[in-house]
């Protein structure tokens, strides 16, 4: 980590080191073309969220910047239980039933199941969401994502890897290797708790960021620090982060992310009940519901000399079909370009396109410059620019910034 001048300012390239984040996203835009795209960018970038500590002002002992950075790392706390409250409001266009059709799309998993955290995850994209979390050291864990008279869990026990989704009474199942010391072998399709949150926005450390400590709060009945984290570089969509960090523990409780457009938080994601007790052994026992359709992940029975799970894509994969991803800029002003290999949306009329092209073109803004003609497709936080030759230039960046990382590309 990077020496701080003072607890004035201190750096976190973190939100973006987009080029990690981005690549989530890239298969399901080089299908989908366009508001996919974005969503698919949009969940990534939920790793990368600020928010506003609860109420309450705690008397605690003064810490700088440096040493709650330095808490969070050290934390150690395998253990815990807890329900957390996941908001997200990116502000994606209603595309009604298309939007349905093309979200369904994008959640089916690449082995034909609704059960794959591979893609069901990025459900988390929008709406608010309760989350039920437990952990008892890197092999074991438990995540569920409560709907209306439904649930959607992941289990990680040992060596295997269960998702169930109750709605349609579908089962996921892969296998992975005993974790190696250190190494925590949960899946990682997107964040879901504040701790992940925090660990992708403090990667690294430079003078890209201001960061401080702005008080103290009450988060899920605990005594808090809150650390505010801005960008100072300009072209940025992202106004602040604020992450409530555990006094005893270290751990994130709280994670909230507001827009430099103002206006309620993008993402607000903290526990509201949290307990660093080992959990019930059977809380990580899994086995398929009667008259389960189950899904057996390709690795199920190769997985030996593997790193991580099949729903887990490798890098490799990951720039299949794709002209190579590339990153402009740095810190908050990073920009991933990628190359979907087909035509984007044209801009001209419905016809060049069809009917849906038409649509899907009139919900984005229309641009010029040396790269010819494109569209932008906004939310809150993430911005896309879809060229007429296929080229994304994507990023929680501004559209003039897009423009001008595609201009310079050409």
């Amino acid at each position: 980590m990077a020496p701080y001048e003072s607890d004035r300012t201190a750096g976190a390239q973190g939100l973006p080191d987009e080029a990690d984040d981005v690549r989530a996203g890239r298969r399901k835009a080089a299908r989908y073309v366009v508001p996919v795209a974005v969503v698919g960018v949009a969940a990534a970038t939920i790793g990368l969220v600020p928010a506003l500590a609860d109420s309450g002002d705690p008397s605690l002992p003064k810490i700088t910047a440096e040493q709650l950075i330095e808490k969070i790392a050290k934390s150690d706390v395998q253990q815990l239980s807890g329900t957390v409250k996941v908001s997200t409001d990116l502000g994606l266009p209603s595309l009604g039933g298309l939007e349905s059709g093309m979200l369904s799309g994008a959640t089916k998993g690449s082995d034909g199941s609704s059960a794959d955290p591979q893609s069901k995850l990025m459900e988390l994209a929008s709406g608010t969401h309760t989350v039920r979390v437990a952990a008892d050291g890197p092999d074991k864990a438990k995540v569920s994502v409560l709907e209306n008279a439904a649930e959607y869990s992941i289990i990680h026990n040992g060596n295997d890897v269960w998702a169930y989704d109750s709605k349609s009474n579908e089962v996921y199942h892969s296998t992975a290797p005993a974790a190696e010391k250190g190494q925590e072998k949960a899946p990682k399709d997107v964040p879901t708790t504040p701790k992940e949150l925090a660990d992708e926005a403090l990667k690294s450390v430079d003078d890209t960021t201001s960061v401080t400590v702005d008080g103290t709060a009450q988060v899920a009945g605990r005594d808090a620090y809150k650390l505010l984290i801005k960008p100072k570089q300009s072209g940025s969509t992202v106004g602040a982060i604020t992450v409530a960090v555990d006094a005893k523990t270290g751990v994130p409780l709280k994670f909230t992310l507001v827009p430099k457009s103002g206006g309620a938080a993008v993402v607000d994601a903290g526990f509201t009940q949290v307990a660093f007790a080992k959990p019930a052994a059977s809380t990580f026992d899994f086995t398929p519901p009667k008259g389960a359709k189950v899904t057996e992940g390709k690795d199920g029975k190769d997985t030996k000399d593997s790193k991580a799970p099949e729903s887990a894509p490798s890098r490799g994969d990951l720039g299949k079909g794709l002209d190579g991803l590339k990153t402009i800029g740095k810190g908050w002003s990073t920009i991933a370009e990628f190359d979907t290999g087909g035509q984007g949306i044209p801009s001209g009329s419905s016809s060049e396109g069809g009917d849906v092209s038409g649509f899907l073109n009139s919900l984005g803004d229309h641009v010029k410059g040396k790269f010819g003609s494109g569209t932008v497709f906004s939310t809150r936080l993430v911005n896309a620019l879809i060229t007429d030759d296929g080229k994304v230039y994507a990023g929680a960046v501004t559209k003039d910034a897009l423009v001008k990382a595609a201009n310079a590309a050409h």
